[in-house]
Formats: structure tokens, C-alpha cells, sequence
């Protein structure tokens, strides 16, 4: 079975499991869009869910964030651990708005990823769950999964994504990237599977024996 025939398996396992892909960051708009998906680095949705429940109600415009200060930011996103960096982040980025975009968030990845602490990912996912721009963000699930199915050799993120950009359709890039991550939060995890027990893994690799090593993000 060829990678092209693998891919085709795997996008009717995940369509028939996951026919709708909601966003897992809460938000209220594209700034706390932005600001979740920062606060989301080494750390789950669920977390981040959980601080931003208290913020966003009351702080969810770039001005308020630049008012509140790192240390009270600090203070608001510490359960979200790495508190230190990110609040760094947030107040930065939050400036750099203000200054450079009027307060709004940028639509295109080249002033995205010019923002303090946004680099590819993030700007991708801005752009593919903020504004509908087709774009395939590739977290450390998806790097994982990607591996374990053959779908790339896992050199590097950047080859990863440019390995599933060019085996699925652009207008599926949206939905499948939340498809493959909701998948490798369920059924593939980090610690479980190692290529040998889920659905997709067993489909397409049903005479695999050993577990497979993967390449870190």
C-alpha cells in the first residue's frame, strides 16, 4: 500500500469519526484567538479553557492587555504554565497591534509571524481557524501521526507539512488538521499505540509487529 492509498484510508476513518471538527480553543474573537493559541504551547486545550474562561470575559481586547501589565498577566495565565514567557508574549504581541495594526489582528502569515513570540504554527492557526485561510497546522500530534502512518519521514515539522499539503486536497487542510489532532488525543496517543493498535495505524500497516520510534516536532 502506497502513501496516496493510505491516505485515502485514513481520510474516511477520520471522516466517518469525526464528521464535525469544533474549534478546542474557546475564544471570543481573533486577538483572544491569537492569545489562546500562545498560552496553548507545552500544555493542553483544556487547561488553557480553563484559565481563559475567567480572562476573556473582562480582558479580551489587545489595549487591555497592554493596561494590565506582565506581572498581572503573569498572575491570570499561570496555571497555563512557562507563565514567565508567555505573559511576555502576550503583552508584546498586544503592543505590536496597537502600534503596527490598530489594534487587529493581521491576515496574512508574513505581519503574523513578525508578532513577539508567533512563529509558523501559530500564525497557521490563526489563519486557518480565525479567517478560513487554508493552511495545515502541524502540532506534535499531527507530526506524530503523520510518522506512524507514512505519510512523511518526520525530518522536521516544516517537511511534515509540506508532505500533507501535498497528499490532501487544500480545501480539506481546514477540517482534517482538527481531525487528526481530535484522533491522536483519542485513539493514537503519545504513549499508547506506537503504530500497532489503532484503527488507522492497523489498517495501513496491518503485518507491522514492532512499535515505531517517532521523530520528536
Amino acid at each position: 500500500m502506497n502513501e496516496v492509498q493510505r491516505s485515502k484510508i485514513i481520510l474516511k476513518i477520520l471522516n466517518q469519526i469525526y464528521p464535525r471538527t469544533p474549534i478546542p480553543l474557546k475564544h471570543k474573537n481573533l486577538f483572544t484567538l491569537l492569545v489562546s493559541v500562545t498560552l496553548s504551547a507545552q500544555t493542553t486545550d483544556v487547561n488553557v479553557n480553563k484559565a481563559t474562561k475567567k480572562i476573556y470575559p473582562k480582558y479580551n481586547k489587545p489595549e487591555h492587555f497592554v493596561k494590565l501589565g506582565r506581572k498581572r498577566i503573569e498572575k491570570l495565565i499561570k496555571s497555563t504554565g512557562f507563565f514567565k514567557r508567555k505573559a511576555k508574549s502576550v503583552y508584546l504581541l498586544s503592543k505590536q497591534l496597537l502600534e503596527r495594526h490598530g489594534g487587529k489582528v493581521p491576515n496574512n502569515f508574513e505581519d503574523l509571524e513578525k508578532l513577539h513570540g508567533v512563529g509558523h504554527k501559530t500564525a497557521s492557526v490563526v489563519m486557518s481557524q480565525g479567517f478560513g485561510f487554508s493552511a495545515f497546522p502541524v502540532d506534535t500530534h499531527i507530526h506524530r501521526l503523520a510518522q506512524r502512518w507514512g505519510l512523511t519521514n518526520g525530518k522536521n515539522v516544516i517537511q511534515t507539512e509540506k508532505d500533507l499539503k501535498r497528499l490532501f486536497p487544500k480545501k480539506l487542510w481546514n477540517k482534517l488538521h482538527l481531525q487528526i489532532i481530535y484522533y491522536g488525543r483519542e485513539y493514537c496517543k503519545a504513549r499508547e499505540c506506537y503504530g500497532l493498535t489503532c484503527k488507522i495505524c492497523t489498517t495501513c500497516y496491518p503485518n507491522r509487529k514492532t512499535p515505531l520510534k517517532t521523530k520528536k516536532a
